[in-house]
């Protein structure tokens, strides 16, 4: 097990750095990829991905992200607001066919997945964003492997006994300072590169401090839905790692987290 997850693990680094270094037209579709099956295995999780309305929410989720590489963002708004009274128009003219969680759990699934994970494009869009989108990787993977690393050796205190009685808050401290260790020799060393960020040190060593503290709150957020209904992974896409959502919850919110911390900090 160990050696498939290691494997797999190396796979999906390889596909990501090739993504994010080439940008545009393969990256949002590795976004819109992942964002799609990712939805899939959510609706899955809750019982909606056999409801007919739940097609509607894989159909807005192509519409946005056409919309954002077609830089139409002025209309990501109206196209949300529309969705929403879309799917309480479905609600209100077929009822009692759906039921309120289920329309309520359809939209959020495509503000939870798809748009946030959105952000990793989004963020590889800036001026800089051929190294800043780096961070995400940063403080998502490597605030896990250093949360793992130090929660093994010096865990002492559960930070979510219930939720998750392996995860310390020693190993939670361990994974912001390490992401953010990393972050600023990252920063550091292409410091020359940087044309518009300020501070390319501090900027993306509290970035990644951030994304580190959100993409734990990621990760809490998918094992708390896994556990409300009684599943161990979202699927078996990725030998060794589950599903997409198993390996990308963190990274779902530590996106729009660097996202916006680039844009307040840089």
């Amino acid at each position: 097990m160990f050696f498939t997850r290691l494997i797999s693990g190396i796979g999906l680094l390889i596909v990501a750095i090739l993504a994010f270094y080439i940008g545009n037209l393969p990256l949002i579709i590795l976004s819109a990829l992942i964002s799609f099956i990712g939805l899939f295995e959510f609706y899955r999780a809750l019982d909606l991905d056999k409801k007919n309305i739940a097609y509607l929410g894989y159909v807005y989720s192509l519409i946005y992200y056409c919309l954002i590489y077609f830089k139409l963002n002025q209309y990501i708004f109206f196209s949300v607001i529309a969705f929403l009274m879309l799917i309480f128009a479905i609600y209100v003219f077929t009822f009692p066919k759906y039921k309120t969680e289920e329309i309520s759990l359809i939209f959020m699934g495509v503000m939870y997945i798809p748009i946030l994970f959105s952000y990793v494009y989004n963020t590889r869009t800036y001026e800089d964003g051929q190294y800043l989108a780096w961070l995400i990787l940063i403080s998502s993977w490597g605030s896990d492997t250093c949360a793992y690393a130090v929660g093994s050796l010096f865990g002492k205190h559960k930070i979510a006994p219930v939720l998750s009685p392996k995860k310390s808050v020693e190993g939670s401290i361990g994974g912001v300072l390490g992401a953010a260790l990393i972050g600023g020799i990252f920063g550091f060393i292409l410091s020359g590169h940087f044309t518009s960020t300020f501070s390319p040190i501090f900027t993306c060593a509290a970035s990644c401090a951030i994304g580190s503290v959100i993409s734990q709150v990621g990760d809490a957020l998918a094992s708390a839905i896994k556990r409300n209904h009684d599943i161990k992974d979202y699927g078996n896409l990725i030998p060794g790692h589950g599903g997409i959502l198993d390996r990308f919850d963190s990274m779902i919110f530590t996106a729009p987290a660097i996202f916006f911390a680039i844009y307040f900090l840089g």
